[in-house]
This record gives structure tokens, sequence and C-alpha cells, in this order.
């Protein structure tokens, strides 16, 4: 009769599954660990991409605040830079009243010295040469054939009265006007002739308008 030991061979069987379950059992505990890691780091992750979208936000809601005071404050800037350049005209205005007569002045005195001339760039001058030759003024004429009895200035327009030797020295005067940087619009108004009580000699009194430059 043959035995043969069944118990053994059931042990040995029940060993291998117990080793196989406990395998397993170790296999998912891995696996669930890894799957934690892998939240943590993912959480982690999206927590700093979380972190920089909302510190952006807050940047571009700064900057939104910024050029929302600015565009608030607009009118205000704009009210003021008028101002500033109104004082700005004003102050001009006054400096070009308080040099202005005196330098229209001094031109009119070397439009009547011996020698002098219309203060006029010489390009211009050139140019009123080569165009029109009897819109020039005669260096060698004598001023001395014309004086002046008024002057009148208002609102940038003068009026000058006097008397001359004939109506030659009167035209003479008005071109140098002309030329002159400090006047514009020389306007030669009807004048007459007569004798002249100190004198005796026949003179021309005229007058002309015209507006100044300062």
């Amino acid at each position: 009769m043959i035995r043969i030991n069944l118990l053994a061979q059931k042990r040995r069987v029940e060993a291998r599954s117990s080793e196989g379950g406990q395998g397993w059992l170790v296999a998912v505990g891995l696996l669930f660990v890894l799957e934690l890691v892998a939240l943590f780091v993912f959480h982690g992750i999206k927590g700093e991409e979380r972190e920089d979208q909302l510190r952006k936000n807050k940047e571009l809601e700064a900057q939104i605040q910024r050029s929302k005071k600015l565009v608030a404050d607009h009118p205000t800037v704009q009210k003021e830079l008028s101002e500033l350049r109104a004082r700005e005209d004003a102050i001009k205005e006054l400096q070009a009243a308080r040099t202005g007569p005196t330098a229209v002045l001094l031109e009119l005195s070397r439009l009547l010295t011996p020698g002098r001339g219309p203060t006029v760039s010489p390009e211009r001058l050139g140019q009123v040469r080569r165009d029109n030759p009897l819109a020039s003024f005669n260096a060698g004429w004598d001023p001395r054939r014309l004086w002046i009895s008024s002057f009148v200035e208002q609102s940038r327009k003068v009026k000058v009265e006097g008397m001359a030797t004939d109506g030659e020295d009167v035209s003479e005067l008005a071109r140098r006007m002309n030329l002159s940087e400090y006047f514009a619009n020389v306007v030669l108004l009807p004048g007459k002739q007569e004798k002249d009580k100190d004198s005796g000699l026949e003179v021309v009194h005229f007058s002309l308008e015209a507006q100044v430059r300062y």
C-alpha cells in the first residue's frame, strides 16, 4: 500500500497562496502611496499656479486703478496746463508791452538817421530788389528832408504825422517802414501841400498808418 502525505502539500499550497496575497497587498499599498504622492505634488503645482495667477490679478488691478486715477485727474491736469499757458501768455504780453514801443521808436529813429536804413534781413532785401527795385529803399536819402510831429500807437496800430519837403520824401519813409521787421501794412493817408509859417517854404503835411510788430 502506497501512502501519500497530502497534508504537507496542502500546507505548501496554502503558504504560497498566503505569500501571493501579501505581495498583492504590498503592491496595492505602494500604488496607493504613489497616488498620494502624485496628488500632493499636483496639488502643490496647482497651488503655486493659483498664487501666481492671484499675484498677476492683483498687479493688473493695481494698474487699472492707476489708469482710472489718471483718467479721473485728466480734466484737472488739462485745466492747470491751460491756466499755466494763459499765465505765460499774459507775462509775454506784459513784457512785450514794456519793451515793444521802445523798440519801435528806436526803429523809427534808425529810419530817419543819415546812412542808416530799415531792420531787414539781407535775404529779404535781396529778394525785394530782384522782384521790384522800386520797392527798395534809397540808401542816399537825406532824412532831414522830413520830420515827425506826431506818433500815436494804440492796439498795435500806429499813426504817424509830420511834414516833408515833397511827396517823394514821404514815399521814401513809407518804403522804409514797409521793409522794416517792426512795421507792416503801411498805408499813406491823403495829405496836403501848403506854405510853412515859420520857414515860408512849401511843405507837404502827411499822415500814415501801419501795424507794429513786437
